[in-house]
């Protein structure tokens, strides 16, 4: 009866994969659009919107520049993470939105910007701050200035969270439409505090927006709920244009729309086409190296792993996650998660089988043992991509999203998925031990420790290194680090061509004499929809680099200096972003502290495994400097990779150490013996787990174009560090902290 079952479920098994994979890839319906093909793409991979707006009134502070266009970038962030907001020129602001092509769309949702303003009506000054014309509306009586150095308006559009129509009632219970509104944290106190008073003194508070009075209602009650309603006898789509023109109204500065275009691809069809091509070669390479060394059980983990493909596709298609390459970072580590999570597994059953006991109960053992260090590891993982998402912005979002769902999904495939098809094999009658594991004569423990004062010499000398090339560079006005322009900031050019270039074409053959022109290879370039035009960005370009390019368009392809339009433009990855992203990575590792602290019982594994993630992240900054790679708008989820597999790696072989810190005393082995011990047993599942998350990276940078290629290297390098730190500095940082503070678990 269980063969029949057991038979049953490999059958299903094998039948979901195949739907799964079918609707990944094909789809269903007339169309036959699977979930790959439907999965929105970010500006690097497909393209999008390009809104530019003017500032109003005059040329602005470049703190207000500043503050704006960080505004508008968690504004935009509503239709992607992806969104880029940077300023052009010296009084533009430019806002790029991948994955549509309605400008007409993003205008309608963004709305007007304009400054919206909460407004007191006193008496105390001899006169109202406003008065009621009848038919001819509501009038200030006092200019906004001095209204606002008074402490007459209460509130700013800065305080509103969010605006929506609805339908309400009036006091005679007619339905009208209104717009709701909610408040932040602030802004509800400050607005909960001025109706109270506004109620107690029968006074009214007008609502300003974009140059006129829209409502100016009689408080009836105290709001302390942090939510409001404007009216004013609206229609339903004036009240829609209203929502979504205060959505972007409460900015610093008062901007109008200059342009707007479609754009295309950075990279082109060529980087999708090779980087799918690059997964589905790396994926059928670790299926191969997973069956040949772990047999039937490599195989359960290849099925496993397909299933984890299929329905990532599936999931980030279904949740309107943006794709890029960040986004494919965070599913990368997910990929090495899932094959580090079913190591993990097949080495405790190996290690059962050694024992003598039965192979079912190896197995049933193999999984129970695993899952301690399985959860622990992918928690804190998933707590700092939790916090990652929530607390930061852009590309940090990004990366933070796809990592989530990877995570659950990867432990959804290693602890059910696997388990289930290991279950099936043998109670189908593949009952055979050799199936299962190859059993070799056990090894004597490594002493990793005896060398740990090299390690730290290695550490810090690598490190110390890594700081010493940055000032050199620094010191020849080359820059710490080789930063791209979304950090630099630097020159858009706008060329009117008379024909129609291919991306690969101007890749060939107008890029790389702007990049000569410039003295550098940061040259980025998109193709304008709808007509022949290709904006270049480029490092800032001083006026005897215009006049060359300028003359080499001229001279090559007869573009005349009129259909040529250079502004300066700022960096696409703002200081406010970069703030957000370590304030955020900041809290991660705060709570990962604790997590471990909490777990483990000990605060000094939590310090141990925080330091030797450190020593991970300086590795791969001092392989930056060294090497020159650009420093893009992927070197933030590269660290947060490294961050998290190393994380991870690091809480696998802690938790070895724990459980055999439990036997020591039993076994009559001081704490070095103990801990060579634990690194020896986790060596293979490091170095196994490291080698698969690698040869889907290498096939990437063998097969991908240059910008896969700057992305998938620093990873290889930092996921091959995380073995020697796990391995090495990780136990032995540790080992100090146990002996030189030790307590009385110890």
């Amino acid at each position: 009866m269980r063969k029949k079952k057991s038979i049953a479920i490999l059958i299903l098994v094998a039948v979901t994969t195949v739907l799964l994979l079918f609707t990944a890839i094909v789809g269903w319906g007339n169309n036959h659009t699977g979930s790959a093909r439907n999965i929105g793409l970010g500006l690097d991979l497909e393209g999008g919107v390009s809104i530019t707006y003017q500032v109003v009134g005059g040329a602005p502070s470049a703190e207000d520049m500043s503050d704006t266009i960080y505004k508008l970038q968690r504004r935009v962030e509503e239709f992607s993470p992806e969104s880029a907001v940077f300023q052009e020129g010296y009084d533009r602001i430019n806002i790029e939105i991948p994955g549509v092509t309605d400008a007409n769309y993003i205008l309608q949702q963004l709305g007007s910007p304009g400054s919206l303003l909460f407004i007191r009506q006193r008496d105390d000054h001899g006169f109202e701050n406003y008065e009621f014309f009848g038919e001819d509306g509501i009038f200030l009586t006092r200019p906004i200035e001095e209204l606002m150095e008074t402490g007459d308006v209460i509130l700013t559009g800065t305080d509103v969270s969010s605006a929506t129509a609805g339908v309400g009632e009036d006091q005679w219970g007619n339905t009208e439409f209104v717009v709701n509104l909610t408040f932040t944290s602030e802004g509800s106190a400050l607005f909960a505090a001025a109706t109270t008073h506004a109620f107690n003194n029968a006074e009214s508070i007008a609502i300003y927006f974009d140059g006129e009075i829209i409502s100016a209602p009689i408080v009836q009650s105290a709001i302390t709920t942090g939510e409001a309603q404007i009216t004013g006898n609206f229609t339903f789509p004036e009240a829609e244009n209203l929502a979504s023109t205060i959505r972007i109204g409460g900015l610093t500065l008062e901007l109008e729309e200059l342009r707007s275009n479609v754009l295309g691809a950075q990279l082109g069809q060529d980087a999708i086409e090779t980087s799918v091509l690059a997964g589905i070669i790396g994926l059928v390479i670790v299926i191969v190296f997973m069956c040949a060394v772990f047999l039937l059980p490599g195989v359960a983990a290849s099925i496993a792993l397909i299933i984890y493909s299929a329905l990532t596709l599936i999931l980030v298609n279904a949740f309107e996650i943006t794709i890029t390459l960040p986004g494919i970072a965070g599913i990368i580590l997910g990929i090495g998660m899932a094959l580090d999570a079913n190591i993990i597994i097949f080495a405790r059953v190996k290690e059962e089988l050694a024992l003598g006991i039965s192979l079912r109960q190896s197995i049933k053992n193999g999984f129970q043992k695993a899952l301690t260090a399985i959860l622990d590891g992918e928690f804190t993982t998933l707590i700092a991509a939790a916090i990652l998402w929530f607390r930061g912005s852009g590309t940090v979002r990004s990366f933070a999203q796809t990592l989530s769902l990877s995570i659950v999904l990867s432990l959804f495939t290693a602890i059910v998925v696997t388990r289930v098809i290991i279950f099936a094999m043998h109670d189908a009658g593949l009952k055979k031990e050799k199936f299962y594991a190859r059993i070799k004569e056990k090894r004597e423990p490594y002493d990793f420790l005896a060398k740990r004062k090299w390690y730290a010499y290695i550490s810090i000398g690598i490190i110390l290194a890594g700081f010493a090339v940055m000032g050199v560079n620094n010191a020849r006005g080359e820059g710490i680090l080789n930063f791209s322009l979304e950090f630099l900031g630097g020159s858009s050019v706008q060329v009117a061509f008379d024909k129609d270039f291919t991306l690969e074409e101007i890749d060939e053959m107008i890029a790389p004499e702007f990049a000569r022109f410039v003295g550098d290879g940061h040259v980025q370039f998109q193709k304008v929809a709808g007509s022949y035009d290709v904006i270049f960005r480029t490092s800032t370009l001083e006026l005897d680099e215009r006049e060359a390019i300028t003359n080499f368009l001229y001279q090559e392809f007869g573009v005349r200096e009129e259909g040529i339009a250079t502004e300066n433009i700022s960096a696409t990855i703002s200081a406010e972003m970069r703030t957000a992203a370590f304030w955020a990575l900041g809290i991660a590792v705060i709570l990962m502290i604790l997590y471990i602290w909490i777990r483990f019982k000990n605060i000094r594994f939590s310090l141990s495994m925080v330091i030797s993630i450190l020593n991970d992240v300086l590795f791969v900054l001092a392989f930056y400097a060294f090497t020159r790679i650009l420093v893009g708008n992927t070197f933030i989820a590269v660290m947060l990779t490294v961050f998290g597999y190393s994380s991870n790696s690091t809480i696998v072989t802690f938790d070895r150490i724990r459980s055999e810190l439990r036997l020591k005393a039993a076994r009559g082995e001081g704490l070095k013996e103990v801990i060579n011990r634990s690194v020896t047993a986790t060596l293979t599942r490091t170095i196994y787990t490291t080698a698969s998350t690698v040869i889907v990276l290498l096939v990437l940078y063998l097969l991908g174009v240059h910008a896969i290629r700057i992305f998938a290297l620093p990873l290889m390098v930092g996921i091959g560090v995380g073995v020697y730190t796990s391995v090495c500095v990780a136990p032995s940082i540790l080992y100090v902290m146990k002996t030189k503070w030790p307590q009385d678990d110890d």
